[in-house]
């Protein structure tokens, strides 16, 4: 087996008498976090070229996933994409600015608005979505789809369980 740099940490956790149980839950946190930088510098790098930053792309592409209506309220966004209500309306106000959404009353709630991805913020969204596709190709070149099946079923698990005692 081929070591990294996360097992040098780990033999130094080891030779401190760190419990083996703590060692796995760092060597996990500390790849985790690797691998998710590694994914988010290549997709920043895609992203870049369209001048967007890596929020606005996730309000892009959850607008564009809801369908031809293409349009979510605030709330649902800050909700979905893990983002405070603030950080959701700079997103938007930026996005707005940009003509890749619009903002448009609730005719059933009046205290309530709708965001709505433009004809221009559906072209970038799917122009930027294309290149998120490329760029995760490109993080998992030469991995082998046996093994990212394997990661991320084995992830699914832990995910669920961290939830589980989190809540």
């Amino acid at each position: 087996m081929e070591h990294d740099e996360v097992d040098a940490l780990a033999a130094r956790w080891r030779s401190s008498g760190m419990a083996s149980s703590l060692i796995a839950g760092l060597e996990l946190s500390k790849r985790l976090t690797r691998i998710g930088m590694l994914f988010e510098r290549a997709l920043k790098a895609e992203l870049a070229e369209f001048g967007l930053t890596y929020a606005e792309f996730d309000v892009l592409a959850a607008l564009s996933r809801t369908g031809p209506e293409y349009r979510m309220k605030p709330s649902e966004l800050a909700r979905s994409l893990m983002l405070t209500s603030g950080g959701t309306s700079n997103v938007l106000q930026r996005l707005g600015a940009a003509g890749y959404v619009e903002r448009s009353a609730d005719d059933g709630d009046g205290r309530s608005r709708w965001v709505r991805l433009t004809p221009e913020g559906l072209k970038v969204a799917t122009v930027a979505l294309e290149a998120a596709v490329r760029s995760n190709r490109e993080v998992l070149d030469g991995v082998p789809e046996p093994a990212v099946r394997q990661a991320a079923d084995a992830l699914r698990e832990v995910l669920r369980s961290v939830r589980r005692h989190t809540r």
